[in-house]
């Protein structure tokens, strides 16, 4: 294999890895914004995911108790926007702005108590891969030896969260939640139960999002590590317009641009390496130019709901 293929294949590898953060995070946008509320405290979430998947590592030596707890240290923070925005009916944009300013500056409280530094974390174990395994896979075995459990997790949550949304009867009262309330609530269903449960959905998702950056592709929390993910997976929510499969070909894209900034040397390319790594905030803002206006998200997304109010 010659070192263009090889660098191909990494190429390859690398954008599903760094693509898979972007995929479990835009779903959970996709499951709040869907039942109506809109969740731009993404990317606190996703912070908080990161470090406590570390720390549960740490504290237990089990990178599996390490993921249940960036799980739920997403749901706690996702509780709480959920709380503000449905409960207390609060602006949604500052509420998920409010999180998203709060939960680095707690996480670098948490990584001097417990680690001593200011700026990241000890190495922890990180999930086994059976790497060799996948390279005995004829023809693709190079790509998936390259890639890790998370990834897996990552594209078959896509099409389970497809079926849920548009196949069955909770996915239909989630729409029907974000499209109209009113209505809805008419019929019985419960539209803060469902608002609820679709937040803490997105945290269950974000925190996998954060934990898959720092025990999936890394084995460590290092401060600012999420550098704005939690905002390119809205992008990419919005782009795919709130659908999950399309979600996560912009996802691709989105990981495909990042991936770009770490192999662009080996393909010869003499464009400066700035302009690489700004390459995928670039990207995201020319899509939101584009497309925000061409896209339809659910027709409540974003306003909060009083009960009896006519």
């Amino acid at each position: 294999m010659n070192s263009t293929t090889l660098a191909i294949v990494g190429l390859i590898a690398a954008t599903l890895r760094l693509a898979t953060p972007l995929v479990f995070t835009s779903l959970g946008g996709v499951f709040s914004e869907k039942s109506g509320v809109v969740n731009i405290a993404l990317d606190g979430i996703m912070t908080a995911g990161a470090f406590f998947a570390v720390l549960g590592s740490y504290l237990t030596k089990s990178p599996l108790i390490g993921i249940l707890f960036g799980i739920l240290g997403g749901v706690l923070f996702a509780g709480i926007h959920a709380y503000l925005s449905i409960h207390l009916m609060a602006d949604q944009v500052i509420s998920g702005t409010g999180i998203n300013v709060f939960a680095p500056a707690l996480v670098s409280f948490l990584v001097f108590t417990f680690f001593g530094t200011p700026s990241q974390t000890s190495n922890v174990a990180s999930l086994p891969y059976p790497s060799a395994f996948f390279a005995k896979i004829p023809v693709i075995g190079v790509v998936l030896k390259e890639l890790n459990w998370f990834v897996w997790l990552a594209f078959i949550l896509v099409f389970v969260s497809h079926y849920v949304l548009f196949k069955t009867p909770i996915g239909l009262r989630i729409r029907a939640v974000g499209e109209h309330p009113k209505a809805a609530d008419t019929l019985g269903i419960s539209v803060y139960g469902i608002r609820y449960m679709s937040v803490i959905i997105s945290g269950i998702l974000g925190g996998l999002g954060g934990a898959t950056l720092s025990i999936g592709i890394m084995d460590l929390y290092r401060e600012n590590m999420v550098s704005g993910r939690g905002f390119i997976a809205l992008a990419a929510m919005i782009f795919g317009n709130w659908k999950p499969k399309n979600a996560m070909l912009a996802c691709l894209l989105f990981g495909f641009a990042q991936a770009l900034e770490i192999y662009a040397k080996t393909f010869g390319w003499r464009i400066p390496g700035e302009f690489f790594a700004a390459f995928p905030y670039l990207l995201t803002m020319l899509v939101l130019a584009g497309f925000v206006g061409k896209t339809q998200g659910p027709l409540y997304d974003g306003v909060p709901y009083k009960k009896g109010e006519r």
